[in-house]
């Protein structure tokens, strides 16, 4: 069997939406899209270069099939594997494995991965919607019974004030009215932990208005940092609510702000859109889906906040209130969408996905 010929393999998987790596001499990665870079937990610049050893830990028939097909330039399929990640995850798959060869640079492997239907506890995407369903239900129960005092205590002050009044002292009333501001200022703190309250006023949007408001805002706020855009201009518009979609990406591109350290590093932030087919958001799959990813070099989500970053007052920062993501995936969440994440220090990319031209799930997705 002659293996088929391509002009570039990167052109190939561009605009595939399953998970794509393309691999050379030696199990040596050449590139991999988008969809992959979710799947193994790396982004393409990280992974070029690296053995594929790198990503997948002690797979051995997997390797040996890799490296026989590089000689023979036959193609296969496996159904039903399993795979260890480089991140300690086990994921299940389908794949196959495609030889190609690029001009005169040698055989590579096309590996196209499609993720098998896991357990929710196997599945990152299902963590995220867990975790965040369930701190909403720890915290509402948690501000209701803070909330009650938090009146009466408000309540008393006033009350006391008004039996000051005839005192004329200012001081015992300044008091009072910082015991009045402090409760309202929990009270506030605690409505935003538990999340917006507004419905959604939903209209066709067009994600890349939002982005570029966006952009050139958080621009203004930060010259010494560059900002770039790589959109793809096929994407329809989104039925969303604009100033929900706004606070969104605002909250995600100020994290991602807040990360770059400009004295060390020439801080860039880009945003880039595409398209995802047959996107599994929740227990729906939606025919398509806007993919919008901002990504930053800087320091990166530390480690040992990473499996809870969504929730909030998580935060890395001693000044940080940890309430920004929290909101970002609420309102996502509110759209029918989901907001994921990869990091490593230099390089962090946060995914918002957004079904799209979605006015009921009703009758978009399949469960």
């Amino acid at each position: 069997m002659v293996a088929s010929e391509y002009n570039s393999p990167q052109t190939i998987i561009d605009n595939m939406h399953s998970a794509i790596i393309v691999i050379g001499q030696d199990l040596q990665i050449f590139c991999m899209n988008p969809a992959a870079e979710m799947l193994f937990h790396i982004s393409n610049s990280r992974a070029v270069k690296k053995n594929i050893r790198q990503l997948v830990h002690e797979e051995h028939d997997f390797f040996n099939r890799l490296e026989k097909s590089l000689i023979s330039a036959h193609p296969y399929t496996v159904y039903e594997d399993k795979l260890g990640l480089h991140h300690h995850e086990t994921i299940d798959v389908d794949y196959s494995v495609s030889p190609l060869q690029y001009k005169s640079e040698g055989n590579f492997l096309l590996l196209e991965f499609f993720r098998l239907k896991a357990s929710p506890s196997n599945t990152n995407e299902d963590s995220v919607l867990h975790q965040y369903e369930a701190s909403k239900s720890l915290l509402r129960g948690l501000a209701h019974e803070i909330k009650n005092p938090l009146g009466g205590i408000r309540g008393a002050a006033q009350l006391l004030e008004r039996e000051m009044g005839e005192t004329k002292n200012d001081d015992n009333k300044q008091l009072t009215q910082i015991i009045i501001n402090e409760t309202d200022r929990l009270k506030n703190l605690l409505d935003r932990m538990v999340g917006p309250k507004d419905i959604p006023t939903k209209s066709e949007v067009n994600i890349h208005k939002i982005l570029e408001h966006v952009r050139h805002l958080v621009q203004a706020e930060n010259e010494q940092i560059t900002f770039t855009a790589d959109y793809d201009p096929s994407i329809p518009e989104l039925y969303a609510d604009e100033a929900m979609m706004i606070q969104v990406i605002l909250n995600i591109t100020r994290n991602a702000v807040i990360a770059i350290d400009t004295e060390r590093t020439q801080g860039e932030v880009n945003f880039k859109t595409r398209t995802q087919r047959n996107c599994k958001i929740g227990t729906i799959t939606y025919p398509l889906v806007a993919r919008i990813d901002i990504r930053d070099n800087g320091s990166g989500v530390a480690p040992e906040i990473q499996k809870k970053i969504f929730m909030p007052m998580i935060t890395g920062r001693a000044d940080g209130t940890g309430l920004g993501l929290s909101i970002a995936q609420s309102l996502a969440h509110q759209h029918n969408g989901l907001i994921e994440f990869i990091s490593e220090p230099g390089e962090t990319i946060f995914t918002t996905l957004l079904p799209i031209n979605i006015h009921n799930k009703q009758n978009t997705g399949v469960s």
